[in-house]
């Protein structure tokens, strides 16, 4: 796996996140996103196709064919799965240092399951 320097955005991370277990349309996306954050991050149209429009030009995600020719279907590339895997990494480390430092406990977060 190539590590990828560049931080993703919010929306980009979940949208990557949606897109690693299949390949989805927009709304399924939106939905998709919405679910997975336990509704923190709700994307409107012009978050959702302005991240889609330049994650296709970076080429972390491509349009491909589904099952509804009058929707765009959307998956991750190669370097898209690079991208989110690093990204998860990243924040499997940050945990990991967290969890070393004692920093859950004194920040009043030894409740959470870490």
């Amino acid at each position: 796996m190539a590590f990828m320097n560049t931080q993703l955005s919010q929306s980009e991370f979940y949208i990557l996140l949606s897109l690693a277990i299949k390949s989805r349309h927009g709304y399924d996306i939106m939905k998709q996103v919405e679910e997975d954050s336990g509704k923190k991050v709700l994307l409107g149209p012009g978050t959702l196709y302005g991240s889609i429009k330049r994650m296709l030009e970076s080429k972390l995600i491509k349009e491909i064919g589904g099952d509804n020719p009058r929707r765009k279907y959307y998956a991750l590339t190669d370097k898209g799965r690079d991208a989110i895997s690093g990204e998860l990494q990243r924040y499997n480390d940050a945990v990991e240092l967290a969890k070393r430092k004692n920093v859950f406990k004194d920040l009043g977060l030894s409740k959470l399951e870490i």
